[in-house]
């Protein structure tokens, strides 16, 4: 029964633990030229179709979707990236940050 309990315990903080990853921001419209090119120079895979634009990242130069930008048609941007941080434009978003040297 105790391993039963142990069990249910790790899973739980598991579960927890990966909504946790993951921060949802807003940024700025964005047209789909801006977010294309965001897009190519952070390794990403573009989208486009008659509900909005999408740009989705590994957050290390290739595609994936551990980072994403998402603007619906005539709409504010919603960013999707790893961790606390605050990206202010898409191209923030895409890639992953740079150290600050100490």
């Amino acid at each position: 029964m105790r391993h039963l309990i142990s069990l249910l315990i790790l899973t739980g903080a598991f579960a927890h633990s990966g909504t946790a990853l993951a921060e949802e921001t807003t940024l700025p419209r964005t047209n789909a030229e801006q977010l294309q090119s965001a897009c190519t120079k952070a390794g990403g895979k573009f989208s486009q179709d008659a509900k909005g634009i999408e740009c989705g990242t590994n957050c290390q130069g290739g595609p994936g979707t551990d980072c994403t930008v998402y603007c619906p048609t005539d709409q504010k941007c919603t960013a999707q990236v790893i961790g606390a941080r605050r990206p202010r434009s898409a191209a923030e978003a895409l890639t992953k940050p740079e150290r600050h040297q100490r």
